[in-house]
């Protein structure tokens, strides 16, 4: 028996434990509910009495040394793999998957910010709208077409009738009627028409208007103020020309075209080789939308204009397809991680 002990002492020395897995099976093999010790004290009882105690101390010892080589092991083991899993401050960082501005909401903050440095503030209004600020304090004609089904989703008609707003000038008409002019004030926001879905359309978009009234303001200033927004957007190259045009709020009326600036004014298929690009519409505040918002059109003149931010962002970042602005795609989205 003291023979056998002395054996398995020698064998716990010996045995390597590189691992988990090693000290798991040295923990099995030695002190285990069936190992090599545990079946040493089961034998116990056929040892003579006089040596009992002799091999039972010499027994617990054994026991201790494979209890204090796992138990140092262990230690070893759990410090060694802490190690691994700290982290070491001196590294450098990996690369991390960064989220992105949406492009839409990347160029609706540059439109704010342009024209924040000429004095416009920003005022918002709900895209629940009565027909009084969507429609008729505009200059609408009841029987307009704008106002059909085709073109508005009506929530309730009738005498209270609401709609999604058509446009952010209704957030105008709120503005004009809760301040005194001077008014300098743009209304970015979200707008829906009942239109069908394709590259080139969407029931929903958004939309930036402009609003300046004071005294003595003229066609002039308007012009001024919109080639000084492309300028700044598109580059110090940027032109702009005004063709005449008719909106119900405003009169005169024109569209105003930008020239190309990835053709550089001579002719490509997205300018439709004309040398100039359509970004938005503008005109001179009508006397009747004034007058309806309690401004007195006698003493005060202004001019608005509106324009899309999906186009705007098309023309900018050349996205040929206006569905993709909603469809969440991540691998049309990273291209702008550069815009945060």
């Amino acid at each position: 028996m003291k023979n056998k002990i002395e054996l398995i002492t020698n064998e716990i020395n010996d045995f390597k434990i590189e691992d988990v897995k090693a000290l798991e099976n040295f923990r099995i093999h030695f002190l285990g509910s069936k190992g090599i010790i545990k079946d040493l004290f089961s034998d116990l009882k056929a040892v003579p009495n006089e040596e009992k105690r002799e091999v039972g101390q010499l027994l617990n010892g054994l026991r201790t040394v494979a209890e204090e080589k796992l138990a140092k092991y262990k230690e070893q083991l759990e410090s060694s793999s802490s190690q691994e899993n700290s982290i070491d401050l001196s590294r450098t960082s990996d690369d991390s998957n960064v989220g992105s501005r949406h492009p839409l909401m990347l160029v609706r903050s540059e439109i704010i910010e342009i024209f924040s440095r000429i004095g416009y503030t920003v005022s918002e209004g709900p895209e629940i709208e009565d027909d009084w600020h969507n429609f008729s304090a505009l200059n609408f004609a009841p029987e307009h077409p704008a106002r059909d089904m085709q073109d508005t989703f009506f929530i309730e008609k009738g005498e209270n009738e609401m709609a999604l707003r058509t446009h952010t000038s209704s957030v105008q008409v709120r503005v004009m009627e809760n301040s005194t002019p001077p008014i300098r004030t743009i209304s970015p926001g979200r707008v829906y028409r009942n239109e069908a879905i394709s590259a080139r359309a969407h029931c929903f978009f958004h939309q930036v208007e402009g609003l300046y009234i004071d005294k003595n303001v003229s066609f002039a200033d308007l012009k001024q103020t919109l080639l000084y927004f492309a300028k700044e957007l598109f580059g110090e190259k940027a032109q702009i020309r005004m063709r005449p045009s008719y909106f119900p709020f405003t009169e005169p009326s024109a569209e105003v075209d930008v020239s190309c600036s990835i053709c550089n004014s001579k002719g490509c298929n997205v300018c439709k080789y004309t040398g100039w690009l359509e970004i938005l519409g503008c005109g001179m505040v009508d006397p009747a939308v004034l007058e309806a918002s309690g401004i007195d059109s006698k003493v005060y003149s202004g001019f608005a204009f509106g324009m899309g931010v999906e186009r705007i962002t098309q023309l900018k970042y050349k996205v040929n397809d206006l569905r993709l602005y909603s469809e969440n795609d991540v691998r049309f989205l990273k291209q702008f991680t550069a815009g945060i």
